[in-house]
């Protein structure tokens, strides 16, 4: 394994809570300031966007296991970012630099209370992988079983600790000065991303995870959980089965393995539904280095730091889903959601019942076209922007892991279908309940399904119904020029506050010029504050109105 050199001045032990504040504001202001820079002088290629993304990859390295999760969060958002900085944070799964050897043989003797030759018959200095977390060796137990030993980084509690503070911090900053911040609730999602990362850095609960995991899917064979050892497993020390497989993005490899690609994604897909669904117990971050693939097919899991809770659906729900989701009913599906705990019922929601209408429309029947949500994007920004609902913590992972496992999916086949894979789990669940249920159930479905499809109106019908409900709900020309009015005035509103702190900034710092060498020095100090404190307002009103301009466009 290649090590990367970086100088990680979060792992020192005199790293102190302003200096890390410090590093993030830096991080921060450097990066605004690029993308200011970039604007002015219109460098857009693909090339120009590709060195700003490796810069910031640096930067998330150096400051570390926060923010390397959620680089690796934001690797997957292809409909949020540009794709160049997609490709760059995905390399944060594999880019970690390891720690030292010996830091890791001095954390094992620690806490499993031995020295290293008393406990392994034979152990690999060179770590296997690294992660942001921690890294794993190889070694062989005095029994001759070979085990893999995940050993934690030093100082993450504490750094963590730091880190929601700071983040606490700008996310109040946030919610006290930024029109319109506090209403997104950030608060809820920083606390559930908090609460995981420190779930995460006990392994004796990520042990745990393996065993329940293990046991919802002891039935299936084809889904294959390593054993963990707890006689060597701490909270900084986890010791599990060597299990090697072949990594599940890796398509040339198991096609030269001669593994089936369809099926392989249809049990990916199924793995899921099952975990999400009926066992209400989730591996949260599913990215291509938590799976491998075995010689037979089955899929190998390795990760269980990273887990999440949601209400699971009784198999009648699930059914009775199934069956909304083919006739496209986003009533349905939305009460589903909010059942589950993963959308919070406002007042009114048609912007969010729209949205589901539209995904089942496009997305469940063809692969996920990222593009096609461009057509939307403006719609949404104005929903989130004039209407916005609270979308619990638990959904932002549901959405990441499911983005990340489509993502897998189109790689191996980019024709694949979210619905046709997931068939197989609605059949096994359709043959699990009791026959008289399932029998009245699915001819209840199917009936609705049925007389859907024979009332179904031509489609001149309905483009004129559709074209009427537009009129009515008032989507056509009369709303977009009072959309028009509202946009163009909040960017004059912008830019006025814009040319203000310019001006105050300014005034400041001519001001700290001139008094600096008369007797009344000591001012000079206060006005050069000021002029700091106008500039960071200048740039964020700068930064705002250059993304209200890039997101209206």
């Amino acid at each position: 394994m290649r090590s990367l050199q970086y100088n990680l001045s979060w792992d020192s032990k005199n790293y102190s809570p302003f200096q890390r504040q410090w590093d993030i504001f830096l991080v921060a202001l450097q990066f605004s300031w690029f993308i200011f820079i970039d604007f002015i002088n219109q460098n857009n290629s693909r090339r120009h966007y590709h060195k700003r993304a490796k810069w910031l990859v640096k930067k998330l390295i150096k400051l570390g296991p926060t923010f390397i999760k959620i680089g690796q969060a934001l690797s997957t958002r292809h409909d949020l970012i540009p794709i160049e900085y997609v490709e760059e944070l995905s390399k944060l799964q594999d880019r970690v630099p390891p720690f030292l050897s010996e830091n890791a043989i001095t954390i094992i003797e620690e806490e499993l209370g031995d020295k290293l030759d008393n406990l392994y018959n034979e152990f690999h200095r060179v770590p296997i992988a690294a992660a942001s977390l921690g890294q794993v060796h190889l070694a062989t137990l005095k029994t001759g079983e070979k085990v893999v030993i995940k050993v934690q980084r030093r100082g993450l509690e504490k750094l963590f600790k730091l880190d929601f503070q700071v983040i606490k911090t700008l996310i109040n900053f946030g919610d006290r000065f930024l029109p319109g911040f506090k209403k997104y609730q950030l608060k809820l999602i920083y606390q559930e991303f908090f609460e995981i990362l420190f779930a995460e850095i006990d392994y004796i609960k990520e042990g745990e995870n393996a065993d329940r995991f293990r046991y919802n899917f002891q039935d299936d064979e084809r889904i294959i959980v390593p054993k963990v050892y707890w006689q060597y497993t701490t909270k900084k020390v986890l010791t599990l089965e060597y299990l090697p497989g072949i990594k599940i993005n890796d398509k040339e490899t198991l096609e030269t393995k001669n593994i089936p690609l369809k099926p392989l994604i249809e049990l990916g897909i199924c793995t899921y539904l099952k975990q999400l669904l009926e066992d209400g117990f989730f591996q949260s971050d599913p990215h291509p280095g938590n799976m491998a693939v075995s010689k037979n097919g089955s899929i190998i899991f390795y990760d269980f730091g990273a887990m999440a809770e949601v209400k699971g659906l009784a198999q009648e729900q699930m059914v009775q889903t199934f069956f909304a989701m083919l006739r496209k009913d986003a009533d349905q599906v939305l009460e589903t959601l909010i059942y589950m705990g993963l959308i919070e019922p406002v007042g009114d929601m048609t912007a969010i019942r729209r949205l589901i209408s539209f995904s089942l429309t496009r997305f469940l029947d063809k692969p996920v076209d990222i593009n096609a949500f461009r057509e939307i994007s403006t719609e949404i920004y104005l929903m989130f922007e004039q209407q916005p609902f609270r979308l619990p913590p638990q959904m932002t992972f549901i959405i990441k892991a499911i983005t990340t496992l489509d993502g897998i999916a189109r790689n191996l086949d980019p024709q694949y279908s979210l619905m046709s894979a997931s068939q197989p789990f609605f059949r096994r669940i359709s043959r699990s309940t009791p026959p008289n249920n399932i029998f009245l159930m699915i001819a209840r479905q199917g009936q609705i399904l049925m007389e859907k499809q024979w009332k179904k109106p031509s489609r001149l019908e309905t483009t004129i119904q559709n074209f009427q409900e537009k009129l009515e709900q008032g989507e056509l020309q009369i709303r977009i020029r009072s959309l028009e009015n509202e946009r163009i005035t909040k960017s004059i509103y912008l830019a006025i506050k814009t040319l203000i702190y310019s001006c105050l900034a300014g005034f400041s710092l001519l001001n700290g010029i001139l008094v600096v060498s008369t007797v009344y020095h000591s001012w000079a100090v206060i006005l050069f504050g000021f002029t700091g404190l106008f500039t960071f307002l200048l740039l964020r009103s700068l930064i705002t109105l250059i993304l209200s301009e890039k997101l209206l466009k």
